[in-house]
């Protein structure tokens, strides 16, 4: 069982973003679980829109990328069945009848004996029940998370600066845990999955949109490597009135992070409408090499925009991806530090403009 109120990997960002305004807003969280032993994955979305009631966007939702991108969509309309920590991880949305109380975290025990469609979360913790009503898809879990990296080490660090606690970039975006371990189960459509120490990897966005254009990559089961994880993006968001085109590349391995991002080293890129995702950032120290590819069918998932919930983004969690890590002397490779494999990576394209691959810098 959690303990409320203890954070074993407190992240900035971890708490509930919104404050009451009226404005557009969004505050979605991603939480994924790799099962190694049968090569599939979970991949739990939760979402707020408009959370104070007073518009035609308001409501939640709740999706899983199951076994072999399989989907399920739950959506909860009334925003009242919603509750999150504003301080640090918590969060919760089910549907408010019969329950006459305040929805609030419950001990896992009362959440099962209540709670007949919805789901809650803390950074330890994570369990729910949800029906697809078009599809007939039900999904239960129960799950305990044991986080080991957070996002950097020693301190926790915000993903994107320390300008990402200034309210002038959409969407804001943390990774809370880059890699943990989950214990428990997941019972999809009357198939149980057990697991002991499966890794586990959340993160969260918010704001009034997400990006014109981005792609994703994240991956924390590599066989050779159990605590080696990787998370990578790129996007053009929106700043005040104008866009930029950003870039990160986050690397966790035996106590090492490596952050190479727009920020603080040369990235570029190449990342095709779907299939393809070939990705390099180095600096002075330095050098990432990634090289993602699918052959599978995507998996189309809803975004939040302006316009609300979206089939904006593309997915798989099947995806293959190797990556080398150079040490090197004036941008000049030295010396191949790590090379490691998957087949069960995280890989996404979302927003508009995928008629063609996107290369980084941009041809002049």
């Amino acid at each position: 069982m959690p303990v409320v109120g203890v954070e074993p990997q407190w992240t900035p960002h971890s708490g509930y973003h919104w404050h009451g305004d009226s404005r557009r807003f969004f505050e979605g969280w991603y939480f994924r679980l790799t099962l190694p032993e049968v090569g599939q994955s979970f991949a739990f979305m939760y979402s707020i829109d408009d959370p104070g009631g007073q518009t035609a966007l308001s409501g939640g939702a709740a999706q899983i990328l199951g076994p072999d991108d399989r989907y399920l969509y739950c959506p909860f309309p009334d925003v009242n069945g919603f509750w999150a920590w504003s301080h640090r991880l918590g969060l919760g949305h089910w549907t408010t009848e019969p329950i006459q109380e305040t929805p609030r975290y419950l001990t896992p025990e009362s959440f099962h004996q209540q709670i007949t469609r919805g789901y809650q979360v803390t950074s330890t913790h994570h369990q729910g029940c949800l029906k697809d009503d078009q599809t007939g898809a039900i999904a239960r879990w129960d799950y305990q998370i044991q986080p080991r990296y957070g996002w950097g080490p020693g301190p926790q660090r915000p993903t994107a600066g320390w300008l990402s606690y200034l309210p002038i970039f959409e969407p804001g975006w943390q990774v809370l845990m880059a890699h943990g371990w989950a214990s428990g189960w997941v019972d999809w459509q009357g198939h149980r999955y057990t697991f002991e120490a499966a890794p586990a990897y959340s993160e969260k966005n918010w704001g009034g949109a997400f990006p014109q254009k981005w792609f994703w990559i994240q991956a924390n089961c590599f066989t050779e490597y159990p605590d080696l994880t990787l998370t990578a993006a790129g996007g053009k968001r929106q700043v005040f009135s104008q866009t930029e085109t950003v870039g990160l590349i986050g690397l966790h391995h035996q106590g090492r992070f490596i952050d190479l991002s727009s920020l603080n080293a040369q990235l570029c890129w190449q990342v095709s409408p779907w299939g393809s995702w070939q990705m390099i950032a180095q600096n002075h120290r330095y050098r990432i090499v990634l090289q993602g590819t699918t052959e599978r069918e995507p998996a189309p998932v809803r975004v939040p925009t302006r316009k609300g919930l979206q089939w904006h983004c593309w997915d798989t969690t099947r995806g293959q991806l190797t990556l080398q890590l150079w040490q090197q002397k004036n941008l000049a490779p030295k010396k191949l530090l790590l090379e490691a494999k998957t087949n069960l990576a995280g890989l996404e394209v979302g927003g508009l403009g995928w008629t063609d691959p996107w290369h980084h810098p941009e041809a002049p």
